[in-house]
């Protein structure tokens, strides 16, 4: 299990490799030993690296187990141990492509999944939903060539390519960090909510940005999770430990602009990464408020299982520190095809259009791979 991280623990590109042990979980009954073995093996003074799949959810909120999809292609949770890390080798030549884009739903199809999703807003079930579709590709080059490919259009914080026998290879450019412990018992998470398209013309680029930062309906999404993401710090802070510091900031990407706000807590004494991931999994800026109600509904919608997608990958020291994103912008690879899910927060003044396109946006660092995409 070979894991790159385009930002490690040292803040530069580092590899982790050749793991002493694997620890792994396929099935829901199997998540409570792997993530004792997790802790143990931190508490022993070795490193995890490693992922969750979003699904990891389901095992850990007993009312959602019995929404497990049964084909899942990855995990639930799988982490190498090691003794360290070390410098990553240079990436190959950006030589990989991505052809043939193909969404899985068409507009038809997202509308109707849109207009369910509404009608739960309207009754009052939650007060957003993050509804997901995927989209294929093939993929031309070796996991490396494209993910060299893909980290030259946009890079990001938080990228990490993770290659596993008998997996697909996860190719990760997510900007989003799902939280960070500093091993001392601080703790931060900086959800993403808000998406704007950016523009080859600079001052069509400018206008969009102002308007990410002042739209209400943007603004409203962003604070709903920051008020979800407080409420699950809480389950593991002190008590009037946690703070805003940033709200509603925007940040520009390559291809899309994103607005983004910055919660910080300090830990109960003897938090586990374990304790952690009960607390915070899945982060709440990809599933909806509630968390709960939002995913139970999100699951009879959509098509199977999310898998690494909306899940996390990162690291875990030893003396308490960790990093782990939130897997958006992550591709699955496997015999020459590419899944890319995509998607977006649905609150009760979206419309299934500007939704739809909004979720084709996040696809465009993707699609630059392919020849013909204007």
């Amino acid at each position: 299990m070979r894991i790159r991280f385009d930002h490690g623990p040292e803040g530069s590109e580092c590899a982790f490799e050749r793991p002493v042990e694997v620890i792994s979980a396929r099935e829901a009954e199997d998540v409570p030993a792997a993530l004792e073995a997790m802790d143990a093996a931190r508490a022993a003074g070795l490193w995890l690296a490693g992922f969750a799949s979003y699904e990891l959810g389901y095992a850990l909120e007993p009312k959602l187990g019995h929404l497990m999809p049964a084909r899942r292609r990855v995990p639930l949770v799988q982490f190498g141990v090691y003794e360290g890390f070390g410098p990553a080798a240079e990436l190959p030549e950006p030589a990989g492509r991505l052809d043939h884009f193909v969404p899985l739903w068409s507009e038809a199809r997202y509308k109707q999944a849109f207009e369910a999703v509404h009608a739960h807003i309207c009754a009052g079930d939650f007060y957003q939903a993050n509804l997901t579709f995927a989209c294929r590709m093939e993929a031309v080059g070796t996991p490396g060539e494209i993910y060299a490919a893909l980290a030259a259009i946009q890079p990001v914080r938080f990228g990490a390519m993770i290659e596993a026998e008998g997996l697909p290879a996860i190719l990760s450019r997510s900007p989003e960090l799902f939280f960070r412990t500093d091993g001392a018992g601080g703790i931060e998470t900086k959800p993403m909510k808000g998406t704007q398209p950016r523009s080859d013309d600079a001052e069509e680029d400018a206008r969009r940005c102002r308007f990410l930062m002042e739209d209400e309906k943007n603004r409203a999404e962003n604070l709903m999770i920051v008020d979800l993401l407080r409420n699950d710090l809480g389950r593991i802070c002190e008590i009037g430990s946690i703070e805003v510091p940033e709200l509603f900031t925007v940040e520009s990407l390559a291809t899309v602009h994103q607005m983004t706000s910055l919660i910080r807590g300090r830990m109960l004494e003897g938090t586990a990464l374990s304790g952690v991931f009960r607390a915070l999994f899945p982060c709440g800026s990809i599933t909806g408020a509630p968390k709960v109600r939002a995913m139970q509904i999100l699951a009879g919608l959509e098509d199977g299982a999310r898998d690494v997608y909306c899940g996390t990958i990162g690291w875990a020291a030893p003396d308490g520190r960790s990093e782990f994103n939130v897997a958006i912008r992550s591709l699955l690879v496997e015999d020459g095809r590419a899944t890319l899910n995509v998607g977006g927060g649905v609150v009760y003044d979206s419309t299934a259009a500007s939704e739809y396109e909004e979720a084709l946006w996040k696809a465009r660092f993707a699609r630059r791979l392919i020849a013909d995409f204007a």
